[in-house]
């Protein structure tokens, strides 16, 4: 091997690191060796659109004044992870700002950041940020490419949901952990041994496990849309006061009030639902229920108001699998992780592609025939099923 086979392995092997670490952080909800910022706020530290390394809290050691932290916010970006740098401790927590920002996350209503809350620190060398220029913008090119992709091939199926990064960076994810199954179960029943012949003349041929990794990847990425669009989550306003209305978002310290939540199943194929929410004075009843298709059912959304008055946010998460499996077998594979149970339902659904398409056509390559020369379609099929029977 020269020196530069031994440069593009390198190149390669660095390349395939780095998407594996954005796609583990994706699936963790979290920052695994690499983050990127997606906004301004850390110029001119980090410009919008660069990487950094990420360091794990439990590596990192405490936080001290001047470190860059990865947490996540109770009301920055509507709850979602934020790279600022603290500027000071106290009793209540940590005190952190975006370097371009001329106030702190605190005066900006965001209550104090706990260690329990801080994922990751950014790595620093003499007190400077290592950054990855533009790792970030390439993500969320990648992004919004699939999502502008997406959108047009599932337009015509009345599946209209916004593509946002974050979504469609959960729905590439999705759908890796299904192929990632698929990979292992094609490589289990897939050709063992290399043929040694040489055909000469393949037209009209089509080889089988082509047609197959196309009919895989199709219904892995459909049936993952299917379940990650139309899920999400949902912010409920409380207005927490003394002077509470009939309105059941208004209420009295301490109060707890119940809202109904409609989920409607546009899809033809029944689906299992999650729904919850990461703040423990928020609960849904029931929390996992089964939407026949072309249908739809409540649950109920319960939400205790803290003591002080004040507005505060509530969100609730909704999730969403095709009814491939049990019930309790999808809730339990998402309290493991919902792409767990994303990736169960794709294995599912492409094994049985897979065993058809094997038990019809056999391992042989298709053959198509050209017109006028061949037997009619419905025949062929129902030879098939004649010997498969």
């Amino acid at each position: 091997m020269n020196g530069v086979d031994l440069a593009k392995q390198l190149l390669v092997g660095f390349v395939a690191l780095v998407i594996i670490l954005l796609l583990v952080g994706q699936l963790l909800g979290q920052p695994v060796g690499l983050g990127y910022v997606a906004t301004g706020s850390m110029e001119p530290t980090l410009d919008a659109g660069d990487g950094f390394i990420a360091v794990p809290s439990p590596v990192a050691g405490d936080p001290e004044p001047g470190d860059v932290v990865v947490f996540e916010a109770q009301e920055l970006h509507d709850g979602g992870l934020t790279t600022h740098r603290i500027v000071e401790e106290t009793d209540e927590g940590y005190i952190t700002r975006g370097d371009a920002n001329p106030f702190t996350d605190q005066d900006g209503g965001e209550p104090p950041v706990s260690d329990a809350q801080i994922v990751a620190h950014a790595w620093q060398v003499e007190g400077t940020v290592v950054r990855i220029p533009h790792l970030g913008t390439a993500v969320m090119s990648v992004h919004s490419a699939a999502a502008a992709i997406l959108g047009l091939a599932l337009a015509p199926l009345g599946i209209t949901a916004a593509f946002d990064a974050e979504g469609t960076g959960a729905l590439l994810v999705a759908v890796g952990v299904g192929l990632l199954g698929v990979g292992l179960l094609l490589e289990r029943v897939g050709v063992t041994e290399r043929s040694t012949r040489r055909r000469t003349n393949r037209e009209n041929v089509i080889g089988l496990w082509t047609a197959v990794s196309v009919v895989v990847l199709l219904l892995a990425i459909f049936a993952t849309a299917a379940m990650v669009i139309p899920a999400g989550g949902t912010a409920y306003g409380l207005e927490v006061t003394s002077e509470a209305t009939d309105d059941p978002q208004i209420v009295e310290p301490g109060e707890t009030t119940s809202l109904e939540r409609t989920i409607d199943n546009r899809g033809y194929v029944p689906i299992v639902t999650v729904v919850d929410s990461a703040h423990g004075d928020t609960t849904v009843e029931p929390s996992e229920t089964v939407v026949g298709a072309r249908s739809t059912t409540d649950v109920t959304v319960s939400m205790t108001a803290p003591e002080v008055e004040g507005s505060y946010t509530r969100e609730v998460m909704e999730h969403r699998y095709l009814l491939v499996l049990p019930p309790s077998v999808l809730a339990w594979l998402h309290g493991i992780h919902p792409f767990v149970a994303i990736g169960a339902v794709n294995v599912v659904i492409v094994g049985v592609a897979v065993g058809l398409i094997l038990a019809l056509y056999g391992r042989g390559d298709l053959r198509i025939r050209r017109a006028g020369s061949n037997v009619p379609l419905s025949t062929r099929l129902k030879r098939r099923l004649e010997r498969w029977l």
